[in-house]
């Protein structure tokens, strides 16, 4: 098993809006599907161990609580970190070095409300 975690899905209240947050912060396209019941944006998965996906749809409620997923940004968090203010997110705490000298995280609320994190090694 190379991940404990198989996907995992970030929700939203504007998919439109989420989709530009995360498309600005991450330097990525999202491609949106709609269901029935839901609409998605789906981040790039090719070379990724753990797909992503932005979910709009009924049980799917933005939230600071609860668990907080650590998004890769690669050797340096800080360019991905300064995208958040101007993309619709707010950062609740700038670059600190893990606890262990692992490297650095920082964590941030995305244009919906939700706690996500940014790690990287340097």
């Amino acid at each position: 098993m190379n991940s404990y975690i198989a996907m995992f899905e970030i929700p939203a209240t504007d998919l439109a809006r989420a989709v530009a947050f995360y498309q600005a912060v991450l330097g990525v396209d999202i491609e949106c599907l709609e269901m029935p019941d839901m609409e998605m944006g789906i981040l790039p998965y090719e070379g990724q161990l753990v797909p992503a996906v932005i979910v709009k749809g009924e049980g799917y409620i933005p939230s600071s609580d609860g668990v907080t997923v650590y998004l890769n940004a690669g050797d340096d968090l800080q360019p991905m970190l300064d995208r958040v203010a101007g993309s619709g997110g707010q950062v609740i705490l700038e670059k600190t070095a893990h606890a262990d000298n692992s490297g650095f995280f920082a964590l941030f609320l995305d244009s919906e409300g939700n706690k996500l994190a940014l790690n990287s090694a340097n």
